[in-house]
């Protein structure tokens, strides 16, 4: 005998709620980086973004593959992005300290 208003039984052992997808933690979307690697690299910085923000929605739907491509794709995006970004600044560096010794 049941109340009515009395809570439903709990999932059967091992049992995945609808909307939950099986495992553990999403996988890291990478977004902040993602962003902030405009600074970097813009034109590799929008395929960080998209990747970025594909993570969680993937997540929600249960496509665990697919947030875990995502988000691998979002870091290799925003890594580029960086490495670029640092290579430009340094080169960049060096030539504005090579021309301001020169017009000394």
């Amino acid at each position: 005998m049941s109340e009515y208003g009395a809570p439903p039984p709990p999932p059967p052992y091992g049992a995945v709620p609808p909307g939950q997808p099986a495992g553990g933690p999403p996988p890291p979307n990478y977004l902040i980086w993602s962003i902030l690697t405009i600074f970097c690299c813009w034109p590799l910085a929008i395929p960080a973004i998209v990747f970025a923000a594909q993570v969680n929605g993937k997540w929600a739907q249960g496509d665990v593959a697919g947030a875990q491509e995502s988000s691998r794709k979002a870091k290799q995006f925003a890594l580029w992005a960086t490495i670029i970004g640092v290579i430009v600044g340094v080169i960049s560096l060096g030539v504005n300290i090579a021309a301001l010794s020169a017009g000394s």
